[in-house]
């Protein structure tokens, strides 16, 4: 999946805070004491709901053209970017295990070099999926 580009919509709070929703998400909304944390937290919200989907097979809804939302008086847009490769990686880094078959003498060839083969098979599949 490539990157994706989400607006959210930003209302300053009279405490100083702000609550955050994405109009193509409904159910996506946040909140911060600041700027700087209500973003991390849009992009965590909009992280978790865009996995959420994806793991359940649910269409990923495509995001709305800025230009076309409407906002309310104090209200304003930020386009959050996510990467859900990159999110998955931070996220989900658990390990599974994997049993695979090859050569024995590619085996013994690897095991002299002291290869670390759960390394190399990441590294092939990340390069294979063009996962940076």
């Amino acid at each position: 999946m490539k990157k994706l580009f989400y607006p959210a919509v930003f209302i300053p709070e009279e405490d100083g805070g702000f609550s955050v929703f994405f109009p193509d998400l409904p159910g996506c909304n946040t909140c911060g004491d600041t700027i700087d944390q209500s973003y991390e937290m849009a992009f965590e919200a909009l992280g978790l709901v865009l996995s959420y989907m994806e793991d359940k097979k649910e269409p990923i809804p495509q995001a709305s053209n800025p230009q076309d939302i409407k906002l309310e008086e104090g209200q304003f847009l930020v386009v959050i970017e996510f990467d859900m490769a990159a999110y998955k990686k931070r996220t989900e880094s658990r390990a599974v295990k994997k049993t695979l078959t090859i050569p024995s003498w590619l085996n013994d060839a690897a095991l002299e070099k002291n290869v670390n083969f759960s390394q190399v098979l990441q590294d092939a599949l990340m390069e294979k999926l063009h996962i940076a």
